[in-house]
């Protein structure tokens, strides 16, 4: 039987009961659509995550007090709790051959009133000079808190972008008072809008001095952080087996009591989480594939039940086994292979949709949607070779004299 017949006579079939075929075909649409809209919404999130990681700061080692223990992650590793980072720990990891520049930080929660009535809580951060540039952070306003401002324990603050339009709206806060804790303070500078830096959040933070929150408003003598950027990317691993060394001696300890994270770190656990929930959620969405090409196995044998006196006919006249199998395993795969095609079509402009109202910038990739019409025509093989099987081996007497 010639190509082009088949193809005729699959047109035929599927165009003589349309609504049956189109539905049949919308459970395959659901379902590759579903597929490539989720992939591409997880690709999009560890594409964000990855930049909004390097945005944190350049070849960047983050040093922790406490131990980042097996499970909780590093996001949850008690930050702020330990207290076994002390201020005497800075000189010691600043005289690390391949360390640039160091941040240390103490940051809290604190509630936030300006004069006019505003408030806000969010996390007030102690930070030094150093802190802009070790975390890629811009000014759009005023100057950042100062060597000066250290020193003498000011009562200087800098908002991040967020924070400022929540205390002030459209008013220029620069020079204007706010109370942190019942300690009074006055705003010389706020931050360009950061965006997308995760839990680091500096756009929802306030910066003090650190010596202010030490011995003002946190009353502590340790540090929640340290931030530390080396100078060569390709030292990253040395400098940061030197930090553990060199604090293991200072700290007298044989087991560290803090933990040094780098960007790869933290990247690589996002991003296993995300692969994780991308796989996860592409397999809930998988099983619309599944309810789909059942519901093409129904149709199909539908279909062969209706059409026994026609294979019948052509069995009669010389039609082979192969050619009556073929047949329906042909319409089989073109019912998914139309679905795989407006499935892909529907995720695509989910995607794009997701990415229009700004939700998360989507990657639709060609991976997927060549994987999309993979399983398309996987399906169609696959549940519509029992129905074809079964017409092929039909008996011709039989089916002629079928009712």
């Amino acid at each position: 039987m010639k190509l082009q017949d088949i193809l005729q006579e699959t047109h035929s079939s599927l165009s003589a009961n349309k609504a049956r075929s189109g539905l049949t075909i919308l459970g395959i649409v659901i379902g590759i659509a579903s597929v490539i809209a989720m992939v591409s919404i997880g690709n999009g999130a560890k594409a964000s995550i990855q930049s909004s990681i390097e945005g944190l700061g350049s070849n960047l080692l983050t040093i922790m007090p406490g131990i980042v223990q097996p499970g909780r992650g590093i996001v949850s590793s008690g930050r702020g709790a330990a207290q076994t980072l002390k201020n005497e720990d800075i000189a010691v990891v600043q005289g690390i051959e391949g360390v640039s520049i160091i941040s240390p930080e103490v940051s809290r929660r604190f509630q936030v009133v300006t004069g006019t009535g505003n408030n806000t809580n969010t996390t007030i951060m102690g930070a030094i000079s150093d802190y802009l540039t070790v975390h890629n952070l811009i000014m759009a306003d005023g100057v950042f808190i100062s060597d000066a401002n250290q020193r003498n324990i000011g009562r200087q603050v800098v908002l991040g972008a967020t924070v400022a339009t929540d205390l002030f709206a459209d008013q220029n806060p620069i020079g204007k008072s706010i109370r942190i804790n019942k300690v009074n303070f006055t705003v010389v500078g706020v931050l360009v809008l950061k965006g997308g830096a995760g839990f680091s959040g500096p756009d929802d933070m306030i910066f003090v001095p650190l010596s202010t929150m030490q011995k003002i408003l946190a009353g502590v003598d340790y540090l929640s952080t340290m931030s530390v950027s080396v100078a060569d990317k390709n030292m990253m691993t040395p400098v940061k087996e030197e930090i553990i060394s060199a604090l293991l001696d200072k700290h007298n300890v044989a087991e560290a009591d803090f933990s040094v994270i780098s960007q790869e770190d933290i990247l690589g656990t996002l991003n296993t989480v995300i692969n994780t929930f991308t796989i996860f959620l592409a397999a809930i969405a998988s099983i619309s594939l599944l309810v789909g090409g059942i519901g093409i196995m129904n149709m199909m044998l539908t279909t062969v039940t209706e059409r026994t006196k026609e294979i019948g006919l052509r069995k009669a006249i010389g039609a082979k086994r192969n050619d009556i199998s073929m047949q329906f395993l042909v319409e089989a795969v073109a019912l998914t292979f139309i679905g795989g095609v407006v499935g892909v079509i529907l995720g695509w402009l989910i995607a794009y949709g997701v990415t229009f109202l700004g939700i998360i910038n989507t990657q639709v990739s060609f991976g997927s949607i060549f994987l999309a019409f993979g399983v398309s025509a996987g399906i169609g093989i696959v549940f519509g070779y029992y129905p074809a099987r079964r017409a092929s081996k039909m008996n011709p007497i039989d089916a002629l004299r079928y009712e």
